[in-house]
């Protein structure tokens, strides 16, 4: 049966957390045709042999558009599609495709939806489990892996410092990150991936100019299916809340999250998170209603979760 699961989600992240869900649907329904709005999706997932394809959705051109979505879709030529996500249209457009098996969140609980907690019962509900798991492994193909390893140097502490994000409301900021890589160097022997997205090469270079010890790594000027190794092979990740951390978490490695203003359901499906939040905010508190400002996590706060983890 050819399977689809459609993720309404433009974020690379927001799509990752689903990736236990879709990961379960198709061990039971074989691989699946994954349909996303995220953009370079494709890149992350392409080593994925759950994962058929991936289809990108253009939200701007097409996905308010009830016949346009139902004609893309009935291209696929889908028997049964998941959709996560409470959508009268997109349940409609997946009807007129002729899509026999529909599984939808259900359609009027838009309000207040926790990401992990929806997705997991909606997934449990339309396979009729009583429990699945929140959290996988994200499969990297061993030759980009072995390609890899030789930027890495097993004597050192190796860590991805995700400078950039998608919006500059979650960002920690060059100058903390530039404090951090500093006091570090003065605590053991480390070296940093500095990542930050293509048209954020700024940000890195503002940090690796300012760091005293030039034992650092520009990873901006790589393509996401480039950089995702150094994601997976790092001992841990410190950063904003991005794509990134999603990957080495579910590479079983510890990330290091900097919660500004992003809820705690981006990183409530994984034991491999460490969330550092604003000095005197509860971790409930925080959401994209309300930005705190980056210098409300300190940097020693930062660094005595690094330490801590190093020498675990």
């Amino acid at each position: 049966m050819k399977t689809g699961v459609f993720l309404n989600y433009i974020g690379l992240g927001a799509n990752l957390l689903h990736l236990a869900y879709c990961h379960k649907i198709a061990s039971l329904y074989g691989p699946i045709t994954l349909i996303s709005l995220a953009k370079n999706l494709d890149q992350v997932l392409e080593d994925d042999q759950l994962i058929k394809e991936v289809i990108t959705f253009d939200k701007n051109k097409n996905i308010t558009d009830i016949p346009k979505i139902s004609s893309n879709l009935r291209k696929l030529n889908l028997e049964c599609i998941f959709i996560f996500y409470p959508s009268a249209r997109l349940y409609l457009a997946a009807k007129l495709a002729g899509i026999k098996k529909i599984f939808c969140y259900p359609i009027f609980k838009k309000k207040k939806l926790h990401l992990v907690e929806a997705a997991k019962k909606f997934t449990c509900d339309s396979l009729k489990l009583v429990d699945c798991d929140t959290e996988t492994l994200i499969q990297i193909s061993e030759e980009k892996i072995e390609k890899t390893k030789k930027f890495f140097d097993k004597n050192k502490f190796n860590i991805v410092i995700g400078a950039g994000s998608s919006g500059p409301d979650t960002r920690w900021g060059e100058n903390n990150f530039i404090k951090l890589i500093n006091q570090l160097n003065n605590k053991g022997d480390f070296y940093f991936y500095i990542q930050a997205g293509p048209d954020q090469k700024m940000i890195s270079r503002e940090i690796i100019n300012n760091i005293d010890k030039k034992n650092c790594m520009d990873l901006s000027g790589l393509s996401v299916g480039e950089v995702l190794p150094y994601f997976a092979l790092c001992d841990t990740y410190v950063g904003n809340d991005s794509f990134m951390h999603h990957v080495t978490s579910q590479s079983q490695k510890p990330a290091i999250v900097l919660l500004i203003n992003s809820p705690r359901a981006y990183t409530d499906y994984s034991k491999n998170y460490h969330r550092i939040i604003p000095d005197n905010a509860s971790i409930d508190d925080i959401d994209h209603s309300f930005v705190y400002s980056p210098n409300s996590i300190s940097v020693e706060k930062v660094m005595n979760k690094v330490l801590e983890i190093k020498f675990k």
